[in-house]
């Protein structure tokens, strides 16, 4: 899952995003108003955490563009306005959510979890696929009801395919989310993440499925 946070308060932003990147989401920062709506017209993002003050272009402004564009990007305002005036001028711009500061980390991340099950129509935490279970909440697989060991990137790729599940990801979009803009996106490695989760997928009875010149898909070895 790969999120923007824009905040231009750089001790906040940077202790932000490593502790989101220590819970396994790919995350990339602006720190203008400027650099975020030029992101967000370029870049694709699970979801988006906006903070309303910014120098150059203002929260509010950024929204507004972003849903003209009718992009659907899940976003959350965290901002220190707390009047209700402000509260409900968010959300009738467009956000999805709105935190005031100063927040609890771990409702944070409960209400990122929750937009984002929300934009995939999944209300229960807990996806299957076959034998294949992954717990949102937790951020874990499990394979026969037993942990599936995965390197970072190797997670990223399979919840993208698990988020899901049934329909075709294509190699790009993958890649997209499992990088971001300071390294290269090379949709070719993709094939080599796959190729290792395949084997380590073996046990149970959830398969990758190559669609030539679509992408991929994650299904019950049975519905194959």
């Amino acid at each position: 899952m790969k999120l923007l946070l824009v905040e231009d308060n750089r001790a906040l932003s940077e202790w932000l995003a490593r502790t989101l990147r220590a819970d396994k989401y790919t995350v990339e920062c602006a720190q203008d108003g400027l650099e975020a709506d030029g992101l967000l017209r370029t870049e694709v993002y699970d979801l988006v955490i906006l903070d309303l003050a910014l120098p150059g272009l203002d929260g509010r402004e950024i929204l507004k563009r972003l849903r003209s564009r009718r992009n659907a990007v899940p976003v959350l305002i965290l901002t220190a306005f707390d009047a209700t005036r402000d509260r409900v001028e968010g959300l009738d711009f467009g956000a999805d959510d709105y935190m005031v500061k100063p927040f609890e980390v771990h409702e944070l991340e409960a209400r990122i979890r929750a937009l984002l099950r929300r934009v995939n129509q999944q209300k229960n935490p807990v996806f299957a696929c076959g034998s294949l279970v992954y717990d949102s909440n937790r951020r874990e697989f499990t394979l026969a009801g037993a942990p599936l060991a995965l390197t970072p990137r190797e997670h990223a790729v399979l919840e993208g395919l698990m988020m899901k599940a049934g329909r075709t990801v294509s190699k790009k979009a993958l890649a997209e989310s499992l990088y971001s803009l300071d390294q290269d996106v090379n949709p070719d490695a993709i094939e080599i993440y796959v190729h290792r989760l395949r084997r380590k997928l073996e046990p149970g009875d959830a398969v990758i499925v190559t669609l030539r010149g679509l992408g991929y898909l994650l299904k019950p070895r049975h519905e194959v």
